[in-house]
């Protein structure tokens, strides 16, 4: 889907998979064979190695404008870039692009002060840093659902003073810093913190099945955090607003990464189908698998044209909620066919750790929670059906 691109943006696209294919792939056997040291994933060893490797290439965080080092893409043209790049988890990393910092990129250049952003966004969007979103709560505290926040926030002075409990924070072993979630007077507002802030503890790192990730996902205490105001982020009492400023395209995102791995897992099952002979022809010519390939081909394109009407909606000043929500349940639910697909095709290879197939299988898996799981996205778009049924009748 390309073609509808500037020949700018198409050549950049095709140095990225260039780049992933020569550079990055040949690490993946590395990695995996190294992965029961770092569960938790990549090492910050390799992160940095990886990231040097974009750095040459001139490949870092390309989605961002070009004062910060980046070649200002709109979000379809990030689609482009981003498929590319996530034909490896790994390349994800390299090119300063995987979550949860390009959503906070996003966040702290739309909403952060210049002195924030010199602080905080520059050191990240070079590479330098990586940082942690904290709003997802243990102990009944918010989740899917962010109005039972529990962490409070409470002015002291110049300063404001945290306290609560934050779970499956993505990144926060080894991030230099964290935008903090928590409740104010009156609504909820985002902090800027370092991570080595006094009474911020990394309690435990989870052990989940994805494993893409740097730093994993960790369990934290926030006790007696003291933040100055100045590292407010935004307006006090309107963290909920700039939530979903972040959690929209960091949605589509995602659905743009996984989908290049996606393609990934369907190439390496294609030419394990056409290699591999079973009674008497290739796997792919017996129906029962070359039809799972077909179904790929179907899933794939419905989930590019899928990312690319809800980046145009983005790139057309929308905010995007309902769309990133339809996007994101339909892509990750597709790409989820395709892996497990996949899997099936190569038999015993797709369980084993010889392919990249048994990664992008568990990676994507998750996917189906992250930034909402499906149902709660559905429930949301029902809300809606409601909302405009009960308009519609007052039309007559």
């Amino acid at each position: 889907m390309t073609e509808s691109l500037s020949p700018r943006v198409q050549e950049l696209a095709a140095r990225v998979r260039q780049f992933v294919v020569e550079q990055i792939i040949p690490l993946e056997s590395e990695f995996r064979a190294d992965s029961g040291k770092h569960s938790h994933g990549p090492s910050e060893e390799l992160r940095t190695r990886l990231v040097g490797l974009a750095r040459s290439a001139g490949l870092v965080a390309p989605h961002l404008p070009e004062e910060l080092g980046g070649y200002g893409l709109t979000h379809r043209e990030t689609a482009a870039v981003f498929k590319a790049a996530g034909y490896s988890p790994l390349a994800c990393i390299a090119l300063n692009i995987m979550a949860p910092d390009e959503g906070n990129m996003h966040l702290l250049h739309k909403v952060a002060t210049p002195e924030q952003q010199e602080r905080f966004l520059r050191p990240l969007a070079a590479g330098d840093t990586r940082s942690a979103f904290l709003m997802t709560e243990p102990d009944g505290g918010a989740g899917s659902d962010p109005g039972m926040m529990a962490t409070t926030a409470s002015r002291d002075g110049d300063d404001w003073v945290i306290n609560g409990r934050k779970t499956f924070i993505t990144g926060a072993h080894g991030a230099a810093f964290g935008i903090i979630m928590a409740r104010t007077e009156n609504s909820a507002t985002m902090f800027l913190a370092d991570m080595n802030t006094p009474g911020i503890r990394i309690d435990r790192v989870l052990d989940t099945i994805d494993s893409s990730m740097p730093g994993g996902h960790g369990v934290l205490t926030l006790e007696n955090v003291r933040v100055p105001a100045d590292q407010i982020l935004g307006e006090l009492d309107e963290g909920f607003r700039y939530a979903q400023v972040r959690l929209s395209p960091a949605r589509l995102t995602h659905c743009m990464r996984w989908w290049g791995a996606a393609e990934r897992a369907n190439d390496v099952a294609a030419a394990y189908a056409t290699r591999r002979h079973a009674f008497g022809k290739p796997l792919v010519d017996h129906e029962g698998v070359g039809f799972m390939l077909a179904d790929n081909l179907i899933d794939l394109k419905q989930s590019e044209l899928m990312i690319d009407w809800c980046a145009d909606v983005l790139d057309g000043g929308a905010l995007g909620t309902t769309e990133s929500s339809m996007a994101k349940v339909a892509v990750s639910e597709a790409l989820f066919r395709v892996a497990d697909r996949c899997v099936q095709i190569l038999g015993g290879t797709g369980v084993s750790g010889d392919t990249v197939v048994e990664q992008v299988f568990r990676e994507i898996r998750a996917f189906r929670i992250y930034d909402g799981p499906s149902e709660v996205h559905r429930w949301s778009l029902a809300k809606r059906v409601k909302r405009n049924q009960a308009y519609a009748k007052t039309l007559g």
